[in-house]
């Protein structure tokens, strides 16, 4: 029978709550991982409603794991990029330029949540780019783009556990690639803006990486390395990831909308990306 522990973590970790907890899940001990990261050994899966209600009201992110589960378990790392990797949409803050991010940013927040047909909004997010100079992309990697906390944690530990790294995202290669040189990703995909004249042309080119092409590359690849979807591991945040989710034994939503948080195997809303580590030791 497969034995589980309960993995407790967030920015603040008071010591009563990790008490309250092992006696919840009716662990064995308590061990401390990090700083903000805690194990109970031997907890009960069973107690995860009410872990849930105190982890929800003491702001902790919680997962029962089964014992002795490690990342060098896994073969493939597959994270989504705006909002996931890093803190940011990348085409809110190029329609900021133009003046338009409220309503850009609207389309974007409805499209995350489902709401929204995805490629009819990235369209219509996209042609309201139209007329911008090319050199706005630049500004925005440069001035804008920052990296959601613990990612560089996260990569390191993934690439020293022996994973290959994808990182697939519905925005735009512009910044895929550029991260994927960065942080050292075994592949990037992402839409390629058109540009015309040293403009942005209002479209994009190419194969539409959308939910089911974000999917479509998690599926190649962990076809390429020869393994079951148990040793596939996907991070994302908004509705158009619920796809590739589906395509590994183990999804994490990560500061995510209500609807991925429902489907995904865990949930990181306090921690940051390297709550993955504590979760899964390299």
């Amino acid at each position: 029978m497969t034995a589980f522990d309960l993995v407790v973590q967030g920015p603040a970790v008071a010591s009563p709550d990790v008490e309250a907890l092992r006696a919840l899940a009716r662990g064995r001990a308590i061990e401390r991982i990090t700083g903000g990261a805690y194990r109970i050994t031997r907890a009960d899966p069973g107690a995860a409603g009410p872990v849930a209600r105190h982890c929800e009201a003491a702001s902790l992110d919680w997962g029962f794991v089964a014992e002795g589960r490690r990342l060098a378990d896994f073969r493939l790392l597959a994270l989504d990029m705006d909002s996931t990797l890093i803190t940011m949409e990348c085409i809110d803050e190029i329609a900021d330029f133009a003046g338009r991010k409220p309503e850009v940013a609207a389309v974007t927040a409805a499209a995350m949540r489902g709401e929204i047909d995805w490629p009819e909004s990235l369209a219509r997010r996209v042609a309201a780019l139209a007329g911008l100079e090319a050199s706005v992309l630049e500004r925005v990697y440069r001035e804008r783009l920052r990296l959601s906390p613990g990612a560089q944690a996260l990569l390191e530990g993934a690439k020293g556990a022996g994973l290959a790294t994808l990182l697939v995202s519905g925005g735009f290669t512009f910044f895929t690639e550029r991260l994927r040189e960065r942080l050292g990703f075994t592949e990037a995909h992402a839409n390629e803006l058109v540009v015309e004249g040293g403009r942005l042309a209002g479209r994009v080119t190419g194969p539409l990486v959308d939910a089911a092409g974000k999917a479509a590359h998690v599926a190649r690849m962990r076809r390429s390395l020869g393994i079951g979807r148990e040793r596939v591991l996907v991070i994302g945040d908004g509705a158009n990831d619920l796809a590739m989710m589906a395509e590994a034994g183990t999804s994490i939503a990560f500061r995510a909308k209500p609807v991925v948080r429902g489907h995904a195997t865990y949930a990181l809303t306090h921690a940051g990306l390297d709550g993955v580590l504590a979760l899964f030791p390299p």
